[in-house]
């Protein structure tokens, strides 16, 4: 792992290095925005197709549960694969294969066929997987060990970036502003084009990372004993696995289903078009936090600020439960800013002290965001059977185990 040198020891050839961190770091926020971007993107699909192919909540969700499952299926390959070639050529991979999935969207749309888009769906979220297997770990290491939850805190605000500014485009880019679109209303084009700008960009993206000159890390170094012992037996790491399980399904879930409570009756009776644009709240709330809390984690412990947010989190989701019309819309809303900084400094302390396991650690962090692939299906299914009200006890009991973790289960341990 490189270590960024004090300015009592730097020499020239440090001072570059240092510079090409900065610019390394600089060049990694545009993907941390794509694919904030485009996983927001869901959020939008998830309403409209429920109506275009009048499916239930459970079958709606089935796009976030296709999308998440891949981080299950290709996380630990995307670990194996990283650790060969390196963190630069894995997000090249990424890329390309995102590019892939976004491409097949073309055929979904033209055969207009449900499960042909949860195909497309997973192909996409596999470059994604791929993608933050690489470019999370590369921010944590680019840099002094000691602040790597305020610098991947700082990368994760511009995912928020592009989850904030998604929810404005999305429904202009991909259905045209329709209020409530109908099979007749949705021409082939109205998916195809947007998502074939997107592999375009993505395509691009993945020639000129290619050809950056930045820090080669990521490969397993021959001269370490890689043998012996392996993540697993981190508890730090393994309740961090759980930690990011139930923080990214309680994040899709909510996210999933804004849409669907703002416009009941007794919340706000807005109409789905207009609803869309409150996401950008919940995703905007992060962001906000995301760049507070880079800051606020150089000078607090960030364990702690992990705790205090989730408890914000459980207490808003408690009054968005018992509460109706304004006060449990905007409480709701409020959980973003508590998500701010909670993926990447559950992230940063699970990794902390891995070694030259942290490769391997990644691969596994990034398999339990397969947490939104199932939560949110569960939280479909008592959504169908009870409401969509009720149905934010599940996020609420998550957030109460990120609590935990912050300050308690967080603390590095390796198990004999």
């Amino acid at each position: 792992m490189a270590v960024t040198p004090t300015l009592s020891e730097a020499t020239p050839q440090a001072a570059s290095g240092q510079l090409n961190y900065r610019f390394a770091l600089t060049s990694l926020t545009t993907l941390f925005f794509m694919w904030g971007f485009i996983t927001c993107l869901n959020d939008i699909l998830v309403p409209y197709l429920k109506g275009l192919f009048d499916l239930t909540y459970t079958q709606a969700l089935l796009i976030q549960f296709c999308f998440f499952s891949a981080y299950f299926v290709v996380s630990v390959p995307a670990g194996m694969l990283v650790s060969r070639i390196g963190y630069q050529s894995g997000i090249v991979t990424g890329l390309l294969i995102a590019g892939a999935g976004c491409l097949l969207f073309y055929p979904a749309a033209a055969a207009h066929y449900y499960p042909l888009f949860l195909i497309a769906l997973f192909v996409l979220a596999a470059g994604i997987t791929i993608l933050q297997v690489a470019a999370n770990p590369y921010v944590s290491v680019l840099g002094r060990p000691e602040t790597s939850s305020s610098r991947l805190t700082m990368t994760q605000a511009f995912n928020s970036l592009g989850t904030t500014l998604a929810p404005f485009f999305g429904a202009w880019l991909i259905f045209g502003g329709m209020e409530a679109p109908t099979p007749g209303e949705v021409t082939e084009s109205t998916v195809q084009m947007p998502y074939l700008l997107l592999a375009a960009v993505l395509i691009i993206m993945a020639l000129i990372f290619a050809f950056l000159r930045l820090p080669k890390l990521g490969k397993k170094d021959a001269n370490l004993d890689i043998t012996s012992g392996s993540a697993w037996r981190y508890r730090h790491l393994v309740l961090g696995a759980v930690g990011i399980f139930v923080y990214v399904g309680a994040e899709v879930g909510i996210g999933s289903f804004l849409v669907s409570f703002i416009t009941q009756p007794d919340i706000s009776s807005l109409d789905a078009q207009k609803a869309s644009h409150y996401i950008a709240w919940y995703f905007g709330g992060a962001m906000v936090g995301r760049f507070i809390g880079a800051y606020v984690m150089q000078y607090i412990a960030p364990g702690k600020v992990l705790a205090f947010n989730a408890v914000c989190a459980v207490i808003l989701l408690a009054l968005t439960i018992s509460s109706s019309g304004s006060l449990a819309m905007w409480a709701l809303l409020l959980v973003g800013l508590c998500n701010s900084i909670m993926f990447p400094t559950i992230f940063s302390l699970a990794i902390h002290g891995l070694k030259q396991h942290t490769g391997q650690g990644s691969g596994i962090l990034c398999l339990a965001i397969v947490g939104g692939a199932v939560l949110p299906l569960a939280q479909a299914r008592l959504a169908d059977t009870v409401n969509v009200q009720i149905a934010f006890i599940i996020p609420l009991l998550c957030y109460v185990f990120i609590a935990w973790y912050g300050a308690v289960g967080s603390k590095p341990r390796a198990v004999a």
